[in-house]
């Protein structure tokens, strides 16, 4: 019995650690809570303060990140459909996916860049379709503009992904920001990774206007993508990511391995090598037994 309780006590530290509401990126268990936005702004486990006033300020923005979390996490999951690792979700669990991304590895890199990605895809997309209070459409396009196929006005709605990208960089950024260590500023680089991934695919759409089409006057706009290319893209940066350490004032990274590139804004970046998913996780297995014995 002694031996027992004495095994008990020299593990429970890490069963306390891993017990405990760590939460990587609280928002993302935004897509799990129902009922009015005060309701869901109060009860999402671990925003910051920033985050709470951003929420409570603009509750039809929260409506639209919530509805994008079940989009972004599909996205995932069919990039990693092949993996033994694939992306699955932990509805009881407030960091969404788990243990693994406690770890700074790529595979964390992917889902901060992804998500950051899904937020700006939502909110761009609910400004276009007019569901938003604080944006509309692009207001920069107007007028008239050339391009390789000659003279052309806009119109229509163009997706104000700007919009998009300057809420999701002051809403998600928030928490990091607040963090002063090593894995914030790697979240901030793979954040800021996904959301240029995202204008990356912004495309032109035209519309001819003439006698039987004949195009003597085009009207045109800019629209997103479909959030598959933007995922493709980031699945390729994961399979490229680079592992950097970081460097010596602690206010950016350099690579791991002076033979690869240093990285840019646009790649993915990691500290630490991923888990063998193959293996079995012997923590673990010791909190298992520990939950199923208490």
């Amino acid at each position: 019995m002694n031996a027992c309780l004495g095994g008990i006590w020299l593990w429970l530290p890490l069963l306390l650690t891993w017990l405990s509401p760590e939460v990587s990126s609280s928002w993302w268990y935004m897509r799990a809570t129902g009922g009015s936005s005060r309701v869901m702004c109060d009860n999402v486990p671990g925003l910051v303060s920033r985050q709470r006033q951003l929420c409570h300020r603009h509750p039809d923005v929260m409506r639209a990140i919530g509805l994008g979390v079940a989009e972004w996490t599909a996205e995932c999951q069919h990039q990693f459909r092949q993996h033994r690792w694939n992306c699955n979700t932990l509805d009881r669990d407030h960091s969404l996916f788990g243990r693994v991304l406690l770890r700074s590895s790529r595979e964390s890199a992917f889902v901060y860049a992804i998500s950051s990605a899904g937020v700006v895809f939502a909110i761009t997309r609910a400004c276009s379709q007019g569901e938003l209070k604080s944006c509309s459409c692009d207001p920069k396009k107007k007028g008239t503009a050339k391009d390789s196929k000659g003279t052309f006005d806009w119109g229509g709605c163009s997706d104000n992904i700007d919009y998009g990208i300057k809420f999701a960089r002051a809403f998600v950024d928030a928490k990091e920001r607040k963090g002063k260590d090593a894995r914030a500023l790697m979240n901030l680089h793979n954040n800021r990774a996904g959301r240029k991934a995202v204008k990356r695919f912004l495309k032109q759409e035209c519309k001819c206007h003439g006698v039987s089409g004949s195009c003597t006057l085009r009207t045109c706009w800019l629209a997103m993508a479909d959030f598959r290319k933007t995922g493709d893209y980031l699945w390729r940066k994961y399979n490229g990511a680079i592992q950097v350490v970081m460097n010596q004032d602690g206010t950016g990274f350099t690579v791991a391995n002076k033979r690869f590139k240093k990285p840019t804004k646009n790649d993915l970046v990691y500290f630490e090598n991923s888990p063998d998913y193959c293996i079995r996780d012997r923590d673990a297995a010791v909190t298992s037994i520990y939950r199923e014995g208490n």
